[in-house]
């Protein structure tokens, strides 16, 4: 450590929201460089490399093999998969000198199902699957969180090609099993759940999701079935649909201060409307007016969501749903006068040309108490069906603790938050089909390939791990990743440094990565500080029971301590 360059600091960075990204910069295993973007030091380096290793390890034990894209993409490509528009602003785009367009990649499934055409024209040569460790880049509106949220980052993706449907669902069982070896053997709690697709595309995905009050990711569990999913991917069971003539007519009534749900629910009591007292928010219906963009356009459009109104609209979900379009709340009040804020209600919508999109639960002959479309007026017995007709359904409603399992219908959903560190794709055929890409079969006839992609984000499973292993005093490394199996500390100076020197080179000479703390100019206490924040699972002290021919060995997990004969050392740490 006299020599390392390292620099660890005792206050946390200013901008430092969560645990990983407050140790690992105090720790000097990352510094940031820019907004987004972090620099690897010598340290951090080492977890990351160590990470990489086991996440190949397992990938060439399926029969991946690796390959190496360029990052630098030309527009071609990514204009015939839709997907130059679909990303829109997320993606950096730049032009070389004679105009072209290019940009840097997000993701390889161009470039994989463009070198297999090139390359692989026979059955024979399938299945195959590729993969490689590379650098990607993604245009974050609002990179955060240390290395959780950046617009450079390092993953590892991978792709697989086979003739059948068949096939692939082999092959995405294989990179699932394949993931759950490499995350337990990163020593990460993590779960796999159902998830959306989006621009990715596919018929089915699944994320692995490190456990974590950090995540940005919620995700629902029910003991009773094992159901997990996203919070995105969560469908809702919708109930029967009834006859919309079984109710009465729709009648209006004045309802002067309510324009929020819980005054509405209080004035719909006290005044008996429709002849009830029992009135609930879940008997109402909230319409939620946002703004719609879609790929390749610079207009919005209007959406109205339809929700019960004991529940608010989830942003992500809608997003997830909508998606590659955007979304945001509607702000345009002012240029929109016929739409009534506060008293908006589904009748007029259609003859509005505005799309109106429900809940599930929203089904032909459900009657609510919803907006007269009319300042400070609502109307009772709007039947779907009778008075109004929406557009579609879209699950955009948000999920909640004790809500029914969508799996077995018994059990109730728990909720949690995550950090995806993965996430697998069954794609089909939806790039093979853009690239026309197919293989000669037996019978000499064309066949079209169809393919899965997988990914971990390699250095956001870095700060997945300091989520889940430090403590107050710093990082607690598993074996696996740890950037040294044994952090050796000189507590003192003359002989005790000599003495730390030969011990370190014994270790060494027996296969463990040493870090040796030999720096003269720095206090024991510190020494000892650091080796906490630093976080070796294995920390060895030379200090002023050498003369006895004891040293101290400290576990880093639990803060076990123990006096150790010198001359036992190695072979205790290395059996």
């Amino acid at each position: 450590m006299s020599t390392l360059f390292l620099r660890t600091l005792r206050e946390d960075p200013a901008d430092a929201e969560v645990a990983s990204h407050r140790l690992l910069v105090r720790a000097g295993y990352v510094r940031r460089a820019a907004p987004g973007g972090y620099t690897w030091l010598p340290l951090g380096r080492l977890v990351l490399d160590r990470v990489t290793r086991v996440v190949r390890e397992e990938m060439a034990a399926i029969g991946g093999q690796e390959v190496h894209f360029p990052a630098l993409l030309p527009r071609g490509p990514y204009e015939t998969s839709g997907r130059w528009t679909e990303y829109g602003d997320d993606i950096f785009t730049l032009r070389d000198r004679r105009g072209a367009e290019f940009l840097l990649a997000p993701t390889h499934e161009e470039m994989a199902a463009l070198l297999v055409r090139d390359m692989f024209g026979s059955h024979r040569d399938y299945p195959v699957t590729l993969f490689q460790v590379q650098t990607k880049f993604r245009n974050e509106a609002r990179p955060r969180a240390g290395l959780l949220r950046t617009r450079e980052f390092l993953m590892k993706d991978a792709y697989s090609f086979d003739l059948s449907d068949d096939g692939l669902r082999a092959a995405y069982d294989r990179h699932r099993a394949a993931y759950e070896r490499i995350f337990t053997r990163l020593g990460l709690d993590f779960a796999v759940v159902a998830a959306t697709s989006g621009a990715m595309g596919g018929s089915a995905s699944e994320e692995f999701l490190a456990t974590t009050a950090a995540g940005e990711d919620t995700y629902v569990g029910c003991p009773a079935c094992g159901y997990a999913a996203n919070t995105e991917a969560v469908v809702t069971a919708a109930p029967a649909p009834g006859d919309p003539a079984g109710h009465p007519a729709t009648t209006v009534h004045d309802t002067p201060g309510t324009p929020t749900i819980t005054a509405l629910v209080a004035v719909a009591n006290e005044r008996r409307l429709g002849g009830r007292t029992d009135w609930t928010a879940s008997a109402t219906l909230k319409n939620v007016v946002l703004a719609v963009r879609r790929p390749g356009t610079d207009t919005d459009e209007l959406l109205v969501v339809g929700v019960p109104g004991d529940r608010e609209v989830d942003l992500k979900r809608l997003a997830a749903a909508l998606e590659p379009a955007t979304v945001a709340m509607f702000d345009g009040w002012a240029d929109h006068p016929e739409l009534v804020r506060g008293y908006i209600g589904p009748q007029v919508l259609a003859e509005l040309g505005i799309r109106y999109l429900v809940d599930p639960r929203v089904v032909t002959g459900t009657a609510w108490l919803t907006g007269a479309n009319e300042p400070g007026r609502h109307a009772v017995d709007v039947v779907c069906g009778r008075d109004f007709t929406p557009d579609g359904t879209v699950e955009a409603a948000e999920v909640r603790v004790g809500d029914p399992c969508p799996g077995c219908g018994s059990g109730t959903l728990t909720i949690r938050r995550g950090i995806e560190v993965g996430h697998i794709f069954q794609l089909g055929r939806r790039y093979t089909d853009a690239f026309g890409i197919d293989a000669l079969g037996p019978d000499g006839k064309p066949v079209r390939p169809t393919m899965g992609c997988y990914g971990i984000g390699i250095s956001r499973t870095v700060a997945a791990i300091a989520e889940q292993h430090h403590d107050e005093r710093g990082l607690i490394w598993p074996a696996a990743v740890a950037p040294a199996d044994v952090h050796l500390v000189a507590a003192g100076r003359g002989d005790q440094v000599a003495a730390a020197g030969d011990l370190a080179g014994q270790l060494a000479d027996a296969g463990l990565r040493v870090l040796l703390d030999d720096r003269l100019q720095v206090s024991p206490g510190v020494k000892f500080t650091d080796a906490e924040l630093i976080g070796v699972p294995r920390v060895v002290v030379v200090g002023r029971r050498l003369a006895e021919g004891f040293v101290e060995l400290r576990v880093r997990a639990g803060g076990e301590r123990v006096d150790v004969p010198l001359a036992e050392v190695v072979s205790r740490l290395a059996g």
